[in-house]
């Protein structure tokens, strides 16, 4: 996953091991609170991530075309460099991320298993991740950054 360092609406591409684009990141700019939308490479809407205002918790929803939930990602626990968040599925089980927020280290797990990983340490280009999901997660909910 790359991103731009100067981009109107902070937009982006997220491409495969193989440098082939996966899914655009469209951030919307000028809204009072974050918003990406997901599409594919044609364009289509996959989902659309929002974060929710006037939370105590840092609360993102992320919802599909017909606007139904298909997670929300809630801030759950903050340390001096440690985080972790909760990812409430609606149709499978939840997950856990926890990340070192300087070394942007992240893993996903359900339960125990590691579902996924982000790790900016695979890449020496600035902004660029490496993402890897389990085949049985769904990637628009894991890609997102929380």
């Amino acid at each position: 996953m790359r991103q731009r360092l100067m981009s109107v609406g902070d937009d982006f591409w997220i491409e495969s091991d193989r440098g082939e684009r996966v899914y655009k990141v469209d951030g919307k700019a000028l809204r009072l609170r974050k918003t990406l939308i997901f599409e594919d490479p044609s364009g289509r809407e996959l989902a659309k991530i929002q974060e929710k205002v006037a939370r105590i918790k840092d609360t993102m929803e992320v919802e599909n075309p017909d606007r139904r939930t298909l997670a929300t990602v809630k801030k759950a626990l903050i340390k001096p460099i440690r985080e972790r968040w909760v990812v409430k599925i609606g149709d499978g089980p939840d997950l856990d991320i926890q990340g070192n927020i300087l070394d942007h280290e992240y893993t996903f797990t359900d339960g125990r298993t590691a579902v996924a990983t982000v790790s900016k340490r695979w890449f020496r280009i600035a902004d660029t991740y490496g993402v890897e999901v389990a085949p049985s997660q769904n990637p628009v909910v894991i890609l997102p950054p929380p």
